[in-house]
């Protein structure tokens, strides 16, 4: 049969390509999640046999933490708070007056102060805010 990776299913962490998290001829371990024995294909996961790093996070709600903005998209900036977490601080929660881009006040690379707003576990989210926080980087987000 053959086996075919879901890039999702790779990791917890953001990948852009397979190669980022497996190389070929790698010897892998993982899940299956579903068998197609019309097309001989076995799907499999190997995030679901890694521990969510988003499980640490359950109880911090309204914790401050720093992290690196790491992509920034017209309505909000991703940012790092932990290896495999990666959330959005929308353009609404910078400031009291919303941005129109996120670029206007933070660039990749930067690292930033936010507040863990909300976790979310079955969604797999936190709602990051930065609003009315001290800031490690070079423009202030105030």
């Amino acid at each position: 049969m053959g086996r075919r990776f879901r890039g999702p299913e790779l990791t917890w962490r953001r990948i852009d390509h397979p190669a980022d998290a497996v190389t070929a001829g790698q010897r892998v371990t993982g899940e299956i999640t579903d068998v197609d024995t019309r097309r001989g294909q076995v799907q499999l996961s190997l995030k679901a046999l890694q521990e969510d790093p988003l499980v640490p996070f359950a109880d911090q709600a309204g914790m401050v933490t720093t992290g690196q903005v790491t992509k920034l998209i017209p309505f909000g900036a991703f940012v790092r708070t932990a290896d495999g977490v990666e959330d959005l601080v929308h353009n609404t929660e910078f400031r009291e007056e919303p941005v129109e881009h996120p670029g206007q006040i933070v660039s990749e690379g930067d690292e930033i102060t936010v507040r863990i707003a909300e976790v979310d576990l079955v969604r797999h989210r936190l709602t990051l805010s930065a609003r009315n926080l001290p800031h490690n980087g070079k423009r202030s987000l105030l």
